[in-house]
């Protein structure tokens, strides 16, 4: 593809992104229009300010040197002129800039948080945190960056205008001039948008990997891994940088040449203007008016060249965006029948599943629980216990089999029938950068605070609460850093109760807890047995031996079942891991 195709390609997809981006600028046209308008008025006034302005300089000539004041005071109020329209229009552009960037950044997240989990586990944070910062910023400045240098160009057109009235010939070497100048910057803008696209690839892996060295610095400390560490980071860090490096080298190479061929043209100007005068083609006067207004005409290029730039820079974010909008990264997929309430059955049938295709996490597995029913899941590390959970709350798509709510699969039960209906708490859950209070509004906004302190007391977390200089008012960190691991589960269980969901599912939720704090859990699930269907995995069997039934699950199948006692009599590898326990 040559260059001419390149450029129409451009343009074309510029235009399908500027008409993707309108629906967010079209909600604040009240804005737009006022902005306009402003931009119109500064618009006419640099139009005509250096016509103006050249006439008036070019009769100082004819022996009215006494205008000289006037004309000076004719220059002053239009530039105080430009400059008040410049403040208002940036006071608008700024308006409008955090309005789209609100909507849009809104958008983003949104798909983002659309996203199947495989791609999250498939891809570092910061190709995310990129996206939904930098780029959404670039992307929702586009309308006004159309606007501004649409404006801008005109504007400095009335400057060639202006050498066009004082001397043709000079006017005719000016446009020649710019537009060698102009190839060359545009070869200059080629190349940064080809190693621009790499960097920000390159980028976005260190921000992934920056982030995990911020969330991780505990565990590199007490690894005295630092060393290690630094240098993975610096490792990546320089390669990024070098790539830049290249990108500033050959740059500088072209800007250079750009320089340089832009001294040899005021040479050449120079020289032109003396044979003119010489010949009588020109006067001295007029020469010094055309040399004041050439530098902006290399305004008009920088515009023309920025514009340029900045159009790349924005497809480039719009490409990166709307991955995410458009489906380049692959989203969660649910099916269309709502319920409001599940009774609280489901049932395993010969499920198969991997999370990369290749290992076989869950082999043909099969079980079935009852509504209002406490079951437990037993067994090995890495025998799919955590798997199962994540397949009821549908954060994967098994490979092979079904899984049914209340005798209906799963997969056509829409998002809400699933996840309003069902809670997990986790071994590890996240707990976020707000107040307690906050943290727990997460699952139901409109909650009131008689209902966060009972599911805080059930959750054994309201005594700790009240001892904070806060209370619940208390910022609690990134990651919930400045709590226990206990008291991050005891927040999530008050989190999860909060929602008052059918289905119950604890995913070893007491396994950062003392003794004390987990047998007074383990009460309060006891006294919900009964009026909710309750999942439970444990390492500790004797937190489970109260359930109504116990399936123990060994490489992906469900091998046995029973109560506690009768496992211990029948099954040799539930006696085993209870007696390991008990030693």
């Amino acid at each position: 593809m040559n260059e001419e195709e390149n450029k129409k390609v451009s343009i074309k997809e510029t235009w399908k992104i500027i008409k993707k981006i309108w629906p967010y600028a079209k909600k604040h046209k009240k804005y737009l229009i006022i902005q306009g308008i402003v931009m119109l008025i500064g618009l006419v006034i640099n139009v005509i300010m250096p016509l103006l302005t050249a006439k008036q300089i070019l009769n100082l000539n004819k022996g009215l040197l006494e205008k000289l004041i006037s004309v000076s005071l004719l220059i002053l109020i239009l530039e105080v002129t430009i400059n008040i329209n410049r403040y208002i229009t940036r006071k608008l552009t700024a308006n409008i800039h955090m309005k789209i960037l609100n909507d849009l950044q809104r958008d983003v997240t949104e798909e983002t948080l659309k996203l199947d989990i495989k791609e999250i586990d498939g891809n570092s944070s910061g190709v995310f945190i990129d996206r939904l910062t930098k780029d959404a910023r670039s992307l929702s400045d586009i309308i006004n960056m159309i606007m501004f240098y649409v404006l801008r160009i005109f504007a400095d057109i009335g400057i060639i205008g202006a050498i066009f009235i004082v001397n043709k010939i000079m006017f005719i070497y000016c446009v020649v001039a710019l537009f060698f100048i102009f190839w060359i910057e545009r070869i200059n803008a080629n190349i940064w948008f080809k190693w621009s696209k790499k960097n920000r690839e390159l980028d976005e892996k260190n921000s992934g990997l920056i982030g995990e060295l911020v969330r991780g610095i505990r565990d590199i400390k007490v690894l005295n891994s630092t060393k290690d560490f630094l240098k993975k980071v610096m490792d990546k860090i320089e390669n990024a940088n070098k790539e830049q490096l290249n990108l500033n080298v050959k740059q500088a190479k072209y800007n250079f040449i750009s320089g340089s061929m832009q001294d040899i043209a005021e040479f050449l100007f120079i020289v032109l203007g003396v044979i003119l005068i010489k010949t009588n083609n020109l006067t001295i006067d007029s020469l010094i008016v055309i040399y004041m207004y050439q530098s902006r005409m290399y305004s008009l290029l920088y515009s023309l060249t920025d514009f340029n730039e900045q159009l790349k820079k924005f497809n480039l974010s719009a490409s990166r965006v709307f991955e995410i909008v458009d489906g380049k990264f692959k989203k969660e997929k649910f099916g269309k029948k709502h319920l409001d309430k599940i009774e609280g059955n489901f049932e395993f049938k010969n499920v198969t599943f991997s999370y990369d295709n290749k290992k076989k996490i869950l082999r043909d597995m099969s079980f079935k629980v009852n509504a209002n029913e406490t079951v437990a899941f037993v067994g090995k590390s890495g025998s799919g216990k955590t798997t199962v959970f994540n397949l009821i709350d549908r954060l994967y798509k098994t490979d092979k089999g079904k899984i049914t709510i209340d005798n209906i699969d799963i997969n056509e039960l829409d998002k809400d029938s699933i996840r309003d209906n069902i809670s997990i708490i986790t071994q590890a859950p996240y707990i976020f950068n707000f107040t307690i209070k906050e943290n727990l509004k997460i699952t139901k906004e409109d909650v009131t605070d008689e209902e966060i302190i009972e599911a805080c007391k059930i959750a054994q977390l309201h005594n700790f609460i009240m001892t904070l200089p806060k209370k619940y008012d208390t910022i609690v960190g990134e990651g919930g850093v400045t709590l226990s691991g206990g008291q991050r589960q005891r927040l999530a269980i008050a989190r999860a109760l909060l929602k008052k969901t059918e289905i119950i599912l604890f995913d070893e939720a007491t396994s950062a807890l003392d003794n004390e704090t987990q047998k007074a859990i383990q009460k309060a699930i006891n006294n919900m047995k009964g009026e909710y269907t309750i999942l439970i995995i444990a390492h500790r069997l004797s937190t489970v031996i109260d359930s109504d039934r116990i399936l123990l699950i060994d490489d992906g199948k469900v091998i046995d079942e029973g109560t506690h006692n009768e496992l211990l009599k029948k099954n040799k590898l539930y006696k085993e891991l209870y007696e390991q326990e008990l030693e």
